[in-house]
């Protein structure tokens, strides 16, 4: 009788078993490669101080191409893109740095991480005898989707490649039952960081939580160092900053040997941050991490 049966009777039978296959495969298949998240996972970052500002809205495109500008005391964490060197850098030259973290702005706003900041070298004085090796330098664009807004940054803390590389690497080792996302790590200026996701505890009391993981950064206020001139909040934003790598409290030079800030760039000539060494030519490797504070922000239209 089988062989009686008519074509279209089988492509009939087919059509509906290759039809219940794929539901069935659909069904079984999950919709990332994350794990489910629970209700409450859902809604986590929402409840929490530390998450972001604001959440991706249909406006952020309009946003991020219209330059916002940007608050007073805003952080920018930067990579260096190119060494900075008081033996081979020159005046004039032009300096580049990476945005490593997306950076909320307010409801629906932000500059997202692979942004860029340029600016120049403003001076170089080589080491010789009786004198210390010197770089001036300063940032004064944000760059992004091919436009180049006007900003005047102060310098709050830099981190040689290494200490960069060492804040993103647990310091202990995963065993068998461990996960690697869920391993802590240590910032640049001692807040410890537990895990993807997870909060972010203070340097000096384990017991206070100052931030949380965001997106391979950290977002948290940033505070005040005593002895330094490092301040906390500026001009009324106390909103939380992204600041990758570095701790809430990171201020002045780290892994970087004798390097000093001698001048941050808060006050006049505004911007104007200057580097020097002690001991032979000053020398920041591409890889360098920055805490740029903006102090001044316009909306910018110059096409890049």
């Amino acid at each position: 009788m089988h062989e009686n049966r008519s074509a279209p009777q089988f492509l009939q039978i087919g059509s509906l078993l290759l039809s219940g296959m794929l539901c069935a495969s659909l069904q079984a298949r999950p919709a990332s490669g994350h794990p489910p998240k629970s209700r409450d996972d859902n809604n986590s970052d929402r409840s929490s101080p530390f998450a972001l500002i604001y959440l991706r809205s249909p406006n952020d495109e309009t946003s991020e191409t219209n330059s916002p500008i940007i608050p007073v005391g805003t952080i920018l964490p930067v990579r260096l893109n190119a060494t900075i060197s008081s033996k081979k850098s020159k005046s004039g030259e032009e300096v580049k740095g990476r945005i490593m973290q997306d950076i909320p702005l307010g409801p629906g706003r932000k500059i997202p991480a692979g942004s860029k900041v340029a600016g120049r070298i403003v001076e170089v004085v080589p080491a010789s005898s009786g004198q210390e090796a010197r770089v001036a330098l300063q940032f004064d664009k944000v760059i992004l989707r091919h436009q180049a807004m006007a900003i005047t940054t102060n310098l709050r803390a830099v981190a040689g490649f290494m200490a960069v590389l060492d804040a993103q690497t647990p310091p202990i080792g995963p065993s068998e039952s461990d996960v690697y996302d869920w391993l802590t790590t240590v910032q640049i200026g001692g807040d410890v960081v537990y895990g993807k996701g997870g909060i972010v505890t203070a340097a000096d009391n384990p017991n206070l939580i100052v931030g949380k993981e965001m997106h391979g950064g950290v977002l948290g206020k940033v505070t005040a160092k005593e002895g330094t001139a490092c301040r906390g909040a500026i001009d009324g934003n106390d909103q939380p900053q992204a600041l990758w790598v570095f701790s809430t409290s990171a201020c002045g030079t780290y892994g970087l040997g004798h390097i000093a800030i001698a001048y941050a760039g808060r006050t006049d000539p505004d911007g104007v941050i200057v580097l020097t060494s002690d001991r032979g030519d000053l020398k920041i490797a591409a890889g360098a991490g920055l805490l740029l504070r903006v102090i001044e922000a316009s909306k910018g239209n110059e096409e890049k």
